[in-house]
C-alpha cells in the first residue's frame, strides 16, 4: 500500500482518462486522481460534442496533428466500443463576400492539413443541403467528414478501460502540494499523501495551478465560457448536418448542429472570465445566440427550447498545445488542450506514451489486456434498449420506462448504478443515462429517479 505508483495522472476528464487508458496498457501501476466527485465534470461534460477532421486546424502545429490522428483513433474505438457516431457531414456558409473569400483559403488549409475532401459550392447548392437557412447564404465549403458523438460515453469508456487494465481511480482528490525528492514525488491532497515516480498534469482548467506546484510558470489558464441552447427533437430535420461558420481569430463562431442524442444545438458564445467555476447561462449570451441564429436559421427559434448550458474551456495564450516531459521532475504537462481535446483525446495520449518512452520510462506491455468496454447507446440514430425485444425478453427491465421523454428504462439506470464508476449525483446519471435531460427537463420524473438513484434500484 505504500509503494510508490509508477505515474499519477491528475485530472480525470476525456484526456486525463485516455492518458490513464493508453498508460495501464503498459506493466505499470497507474493512479488516476480527479478533484470533482465524477470524471469528465469539468471541460469534457460541456462541449459541442463534434468528431473533428482537423481540417480548419493551423497547419504544422501539434495540435492540427493530434486532431488528424485523433480523428482515426477515436473513430475506430467508437465502432470497437459502440460509443455512437454520426457521420453527418458539415458545411460551412459564407454569409458575405468577405466570408466568401475566404473558402478557398479554408480549403488550401485542409489540404495542408491532409484532409483532401472538402468541395466549394454554390449557395444553390447550400440550400439543397440545408433548406431552412435563412436568406442571404453566398456559397459553402462541404467537409464531409465532420461527425457527430456520444462525449460523455467517450471518458466513460476509457476510464472503465484504464480501471480494467489496473488503474486506480480516485475522484474528490484535489492535489493542493508538490514534493520531491530521491526520485519520488508526493502529492499532497485533500486525502492523504500520494507518492508516484511520474506525474501527468492533465488538469484542464486547473493545469496552470498543477503546473506552478512543479515551478513553472508557463502559461495561465484563461476559462472561457461557451453558452449553447438546445432545442427539441422535433426541430432535427432542420439540421441535418453541422452548419458552421466561417473561422476567425477569435474562434469557430456560433454553429448550427445535431446532437447525437437527436437535438439541434445552437451555440457556442466565446466570453472570457476570471472565475473558473462560473458555467451560469447569461442574458447577454442568450441574446446573442438568439440574434446569430436569426440570421442562420430563423425558423429553428420557433421550435421548443429543451436546455440551455454553458461549458468552459482552457483557453491560454498558447495558440497551441502545450505539452512538455521533464525528465529530471518526472513531470509530464498537458495544457492548453481547448475544444479539439475530445477529438484528439487517444491521440495526446500516444503522443505523450512516445514522450515519456524517450526519456526513459519502461512501458513493457502488459501480456494480457482486457477487452474493450461495450458501451450503452444513447444515440438516437441507433437502437435503444426499450427498441429491442430481444435484450427486454432477456431482462423486462429494458421494458420499464423511467423517463419518458428520453425513453431511458429502469434497466438502463440500474446498469449505470451498478457499474464500475457508478455516478455520485444525479448530473453524473444524467450523463450516463439521458435521464431527466428531455424536453420535461425532469418535471415528471425527477422525483422517482432521485430515489432510485438514492436507494438503489434493486432496493
Amino acid at each position: 500500500m505504500n509503494d510508490p505508483f509508477d505515474i499519477a495522472v491528475i485530472g480525470a476528464g476525456v484526456v486525463g482518462c485516455a492518458v490513464a487508458r493508453e498508460l495501464s496498457a503498459a506493466d505499470l501501476s497507474v493512479v488516476l486522481l480527479e478533484a470533482r466527485a465524477d470524471i469528465g465534470d469539468g471541460t469534457s461534460k460541456a462541449n459541442t460534442a463534434i468528431l473533428h477532421t482537423g481540417f480548419d486546424a493551423t497547419p504544422g502545429t501539434l495540435e492540427s496533428r493530434l486532431v488528424a490522428r485523433g480523428y482515426r483513433l477515436l473513430g475506430e474505438y467508437a465502432q470497437r466500443t459502440g460509443i455512437a457516431v454520426e457521420r453527418t457531414g458539415a458545411v460551412l456558409v459564407a454569409w458575405d463576400a468577405e466570408q466568401l473569400a475566404t473558402l478557398p483559403q479554408l480549403a488550401e488549409k485542409a489540404a495542408m492539413n491532409g484532409y483532401q475532401e472538402t468541395e466549394l459550392v454554390s449557395a444553390e447548392a447550400v440550400y439543397a443541403m440545408v433548406p431552412d437557412l435563412g436568406p442571404g447564404v453566398l456559397g459553402g465549403l462541404t467537409v464531409p467528414g465532420e461527425s457527430i458523438i456520444d462525449p460523455w460515453s467517450v471518458t466513460l469508456a476509457y476510464v472503465n478501460e484504464a480501471i480494467a487494465r489496473g488503474t486506480e481511480l480516485r475522484r474528490d482528490t484535489l492535489v493542493e502540494g508538490v514534493t520531491r525528492d530521491g526520485g519520488i514525488t508526493t502529492l499532497s491532497t485533500n486525502r492523504g499523501e500520494i507518492s508516484t515516480r511520474w506525474v501527468v498534469n492533465a488538469a484542464g482548467l486547473g493545469a496552470d495551478v498543477v503546473d506552478r506546484l512543479f515551478g513553472h510558470e508557463r502559461f495561465t489558464v484563461t476559462p472561457r465560457r461557451g453558452e449553447l441552447i438546445v432545442f427539441d427533437k422535433l426541430a432535427r430535420p432542420m439540421a441535418n448536418r453541422i452548419i458552421l461558420p466561417v473561422p476567425s481569430a477569435r474562434g469557430k463562431g456560433v454553429l448550427v448542429s445535431p446532437t447525437i442524442f437527436g437535438n439541434v444545438m445552437l451555440g457556442p458564445t466565446s466570453e472570457d472570465l476570471q472565475d473558473r467555476s462560473n458555467t451560469a447561462t447569461s442574458r447577454a449570451g442568450i441574446d446573442t445566440l438568439l440574434e446569430k441564429g436569426r440570421r442562420i436559421m430563423p425558423a429553428l427559434l420557433e421550435e421548443e427550447v429543451t436546455a440551455m448550458y454553458a461549458g468552459l474551456r482552457a483557453a491560454t495564450e498558447h495558440s497551441d498545445y502545450v505539452i512538455d516531459v521533464d525528465t529530471d521532475t518526472g513531470y509530464a504537462l498537458l495544457g492548453g488542450i481547448r475544444s479539439t481535446g475530445l477529438t484528439s483525446s487517444m491521440a495526446i495520449a500516444e503522443h505523450l506514451q512516445g514522450l515519456l518512452s524517450d526519456a526513459g520510462l519502461d512501458l513493457n506491455p502488459r501480456p494480457i489486456l482486457p477487452d474493450p468496454p461495450q458501451m450503452p447507446n444513447l444515440g438516437e440514430a441507433y437502437p435503444r434498449p426499450h427498441q429491442r425485444p430481444d435484450l427486454i425478453h432477456k431482462d423486462p427491465e429494458y421494458g420499464k420506462i423511467a423517463c419518458f421523454c428520453e425513453r431511458v428504462s429502469r434497466g438502463e439506470i440500474r446498469d449505470a448504478l451498478d457499474s464500475t464508476v457508478p455516478p455520485a449525483d444525479m448530473d453524473g446519471l444524467r450523463r450516463r443515462t439521458r435521464a431527466v435531460m428531455g424536453r420535461c427537463q425532469g418535471f415528471f420524473c425527477a422525483a422517482e429517479i432521485e430515489r432510485l438513484l438514492s436507494e438503489g434500484i434493486n432496493s
